[in-house]
């Protein structure tokens, strides 16, 4: 019976290394004849009529957002991983990876700016749930917002600035 599936295995994995091979060789010689139909004055024409776009660093796009002071020198904390996967009070799957927080009183799905004190750095959170319960805690972060604005492999918590968004 092992020696069986064993046998079926390899027949497997052989066919489908040479239905890779066969569909690659397909492959390069339709781009072979499509190079060779294109004139040099062609392709100069073509790259010429191609447009550089730049993109925004997301640095220079927080920066210029209108936001109100909500709070300075907030405390924020950020979540355990065990929350992960465990649902919100907005009814939402928390997700440590996400850029999410938690408030005690602001609206779910309000955008907050929040940026630390100590690097100068910010991140942009949707409040998503309630908390933090802990006293003299102002904001709870998504461990991904938090490591993003944090010193250096600091954890626990920060003082932040916070501020709401307004488009």
């Amino acid at each position: 019976m092992k020696n069986t599936l064993k046998y079926v295995s390899f027949v497997l994995v052989l066919a489908l290394i040479y239905s890779f091979s066969v569909q690659t060789t397909k492959h390069l010689d339709r781009k072979g004849v499509v190079l060779d139909t294109i004139k040099k004055k062609d392709t100069i024409a073509l790259l010429d009529s191609v447009k550089k776009i730049e993109v925004p660093k997301m640095e220079d796009s927080i920066a210029n957002l209108n936001t109100k002071i909500f709070k300075k020198n907030a405390h924020a904390s950020y979540y355990h991983d065990k929350f992960t996967g465990r649902r919100t009070a907005s009814g939402k799957i928390f997700d440590n990876k996400k850029m999410t927080a938690a408030h005690k009183s602001l609206k779910f799905g309000t955008k907050v700016k929040v940026t630390s004190v100590a690097t100068n750095k910010s991140v942009i959170v949707t409040i998503t749930d309630r908390g933090p319960f802990t006293k003299g805690r102002d904001i709870d972060l998504s461990k991904a917002a938090f490591m993003k604005i944090c010193p250096n492999k600091y954890g626990g918590h920060i003082k932040v600035d916070i501020e709401i968004i307004t488009e």
